[in-house]
């Protein structure tokens, strides 16, 4: 067996904003496996400044991976376990390598085009008018679920967004999240969390910065609007740390990237617990190509959790990579009749 890697740039279509800055470009890493005439395909998804296996050894971690490949994914998912975009990437790249066809890792009605995932519509950070376009654009296209990042622009400006979203569209047409990627302070979270309720908001993603835990448990418990982790799940490995920071927190939901938090294995712990100890959950991608998109989709599909899911950024890219993967009327879908175009 033999295992090679290569780095890919993704553009985006234009400048993203989050309240951590502007994206325009995002670095990701592609895994080939060969056995005998047999190949099969991953990606490490690595998100810099924010995955907990943004490191220096990244480049040569990579590299005995692929030089160990023998060691199969079992021993090699363990040995990964703080480098969590690399484990999703083995993964993948095992399944493909054993699937009946390479990129239909996980076979379902969705991978047949007979089934499609509900998923939110996405507004990036900018000026007003931009983001008033973009929430347009989402409701056009059939979104009953957007969700627009906030914390980066004046606060009373995004208010002014969601009164204008609900002023033309009640909770009942359209479901609205927020997420803050941990941009509140917190002597102000609570206050800007009630300022958010008079719009009926679905729930807020990360409204503090990880690591703060009893903030985060008083702001769960007193918040008038459901509490969504994110952020908050990076870099913990162990079950029973997973396990203890569900139990101190008690929010509503968390959210799953799987290349963030150990690939399917590590996202299904989490599954685990959140449903042991009622919280609710859906599953996001943390801006890969349709490579590693699509292996998420279809693990998502299989997790059969009805609520919409994270998983509308495929077409943020000028070069991303040609699917079936296809976005409408609200829906991801995977359309067979349309081919892969990957080269590796």
């Amino acid at each position: 067996m033999q295992a090679d890697y290569k780095k890919y740039t993704l553009n985006f279509k234009r400048p993203s904003g989050t309240s951590r800055g502007v994206l325009t470009t995002k670095e990701t890493w592609f895994l080939k496996i060969s056995d005998d005439d047999k190949v099969g395909y991953g990606e490490c998804g690595i998100l810099r400044g924010l995955s907990i296996d943004d490191r220096p050894d990244y480049q040569e971690k990579l590299r005995w991976t692929c030089n160990n490949i023998d060691l199969g994914e079992t021993v090699l998912w363990e040995e990964l376990r703080e480098f969590p975009s690399i484990q999703i990437g083995i993964e993948m790249a095992f399944r493909s390598l054993n699937a009946r066809k390479p990129f239909e890792l996980f076979p379902s009605a969705f991978t047949k085009g007979k089934a499609s995932i509900p998923i939110n519509g996405l507004i990036w950070m900018g000026e007003k008018e931009y983001m008033k376009a973009q929430i347009q654009e989402k409701i056009e296209a059939e979104f009953d679920c957007i969700k627009m990042k906030i914390g980066a622009i004046d606060f009373q400006t995004e208010l002014e967004l969601l009164k204008y979203i609900r002023g033309e569209f009640s909770s009942e047409e359209i479901e609205l999240r927020v997420d803050a990627n941990g941009a509140f302070k917190p002597d102000e979270a609570l206050e800007k969390l009630r300022r958010l309720s008079e719009f009926e908001i679905h729930s807020i993603e990360q409204p503090i910065k990880q690591g703060h835990w009893k903030t985060m448990a008083d702001l769960c418990r007193e918040t008038p609007i459901p509490i969504a982790l994110d952020e908050e799940l990076i870099g913990i490995f162990n079950v029973t740390k997973k396990k203890e920071l569900l139990l101190t927190t008690q929010a509503q939901y968390i959210i799953l990237k799987p290349s963030l938090i150990g690939g399917f294995k590590g996202t299904q712990e989490w599954i685990d617990l959140a449903e042991e100890n009622g919280i609710g959950w859906w599953i996001t991608s943390a801006l890969e190509s349709n490579l590693g998109l699509n292996a998420i989709s279809q693990f998502a599909y299989t997790k059969n959790n009805k609520m919409p899911q994270g998983l509308g950024t495929g077409s943020l890219y000028t070069n991303n990579i040609q699917s079936p993967l296809e976005v409408k009327n609200g829906n991801i879908h995977y359309n067979p009749a349309r081919g892969w175009k990957f080269n590796f």
